[in-house]
């Protein structure tokens, strides 16, 4: 797999907040599965539309496990997050604990829907979820030079009986070597993500391109539409064996902002 210079450089807590508050599938095998039965243009777990991915519950396919980076912030390569007294929050846009950076960018809404991908589709409450990405110039809060005392874009949701969780953000850049992407981890409860070792999921959500075109093309994301006509989704060291259940949907504009949303179908 060939990795950016960045991810080659780097490939208990959370007490406060807890007061307040697999067998894997392949894709490649799920594809041709897809197309046997004539659902290959379902995106994600179900419809599709022009900007991605879809809301739908309906197929709920397993998500793909993904590396979670060299910038994980869960304390297992260095820094750590989910110590942090005010981790779990919706809005991850400013620092907190003792850090005031606040992360610049266009607006992004990001809601995920966990599902049970047993076929039933059940929307799964409880589960904590730990999402986190880059900035308007690339840079990873806790470990990229000029952030690393920063904590912004990273936080903890707890899924709802409907099965989600929303993050106020702003659009990540993209940076070389990677299509624009968000990662995420899954915990089986917001207790359990007093250490990395409780996960049960962890993979990635892609943006699609026409919604990166139009961001890039505002100001702060300059470097952005470089790195992004030098990759696309066929050569990304993660999605290039197929993004279809990890491609978002994004609807919104540079003015208002976006809105982006994916099923998360995991084995339970």
């Amino acid at each position: 797999m060939h990795l950016s210079d960045d991810e080659r450089n780097h490939h208990h807590g959370l007490q406060q907040d807890l007061r307040v508050l697999a067998k894997r599938t392949d894709r490649r095998e799920l594809l041709r599965w897809m197309a046997f039965t004539s659902l290959i243009p379902i995106i994600g777990c179900g419809g599709t539309d022009s900007s991605g991915g879809s809301g739908d519950t309906s197929g709920c396919a397993r998500i793909p496990e993904e590396t979670a980076g060299p910038y994980p912030g869960d304390g297992s390569n260095g820094a750590n997050a989910l110590v942090l007294s005010g981790i779990v929050r919706g809005d991850i846009r400013s620092s907190i604990a003792g850090a005031s950076g606040v992360a610049a960018g266009i607006p992004l809404t990001i809601t995920l829907t966990l599902v049970a991908s047993d076929g039933s589709c059940t929307p799964l409450r409880g589960y904590a979820i730990y999402l986190w990405h880059c900035d308007q110039a690339g840079r990873y809060s806790m470990y990229s030079s000029g952030v690393t005392s920063e904590n912004y874009l990273r936080g903890v949701q707890v899924t709802d009986e409907e099965g989600k969780v929303t993050f106020t953000s702003i659009f990540p850049a993209c940076y070389s070597g990677r299509w624009p992407h968000i990662h995420f981890e899954i915990y089986p409860s917001v207790e359990a993500t007093s250490s990395s070792r409780n996960k049960v999921a962890t993979s990635q959500l892609a943006l699609p391109e026409d919604s990166c075109d139009a961001v890039y093309a505002t100001s702060g994301y300059s470097q952005s539409v470089r790195n992004l006509g030098q990759v696309s989704l066929s050569s990304d060291n993660v999605f290039s064996d197929g993004a279809s259940t990890q491609l978002a949907t994004v609807t919104g504009n540079t003015t208002d902002g976006y809105a982006a949303s994916l099923v998360v179908g995991i084995q339970v």
